[in-house]
């Protein structure tokens, strides 16, 4: 899993048609503290109706086609959770 924030949208005027009304999201990685963005970006379909800035886990393989939304469909990421908050173990003390 890959945590990162939504930094855009990805628009098609053409694309396979089992992908029509599946929104496709550009997200940027995140550290793991989810403080600062790595540098890497990721298109992936939306599966929870996730929206600008958010932070989102996203699933890459065929984990990617496992979501309700994108069971069987021509993806290789997707999101998967909307995340709230990243608490380590060191933090609760």
């Amino acid at each position: 899993m890959i945590l990162g924030r939504v930094c855009g949208t990805v628009v098609c005027t053409r694309k396979d048609e089992s992908l029509v009304g599946l929104k496709l999201l550009v997200v940027e990685e995140l550290t793991l503290a989810g403080a600062k963005p790595t540098g890497n970006h990721v298109v992936a379909a939306d599966a929870v109706g996730a929206g600008a800035s958010e932070k989102v886990l996203v699933v890459a393989g065929s984990s990617a086609r496992l979501t309700e939304r994108t069971l069987k469909k021509p993806v290789d990421a997707a999101v998967c959770a909307i995340v709230d908050q990243v608490v380590f173990d060191s933090e609760r003390s």
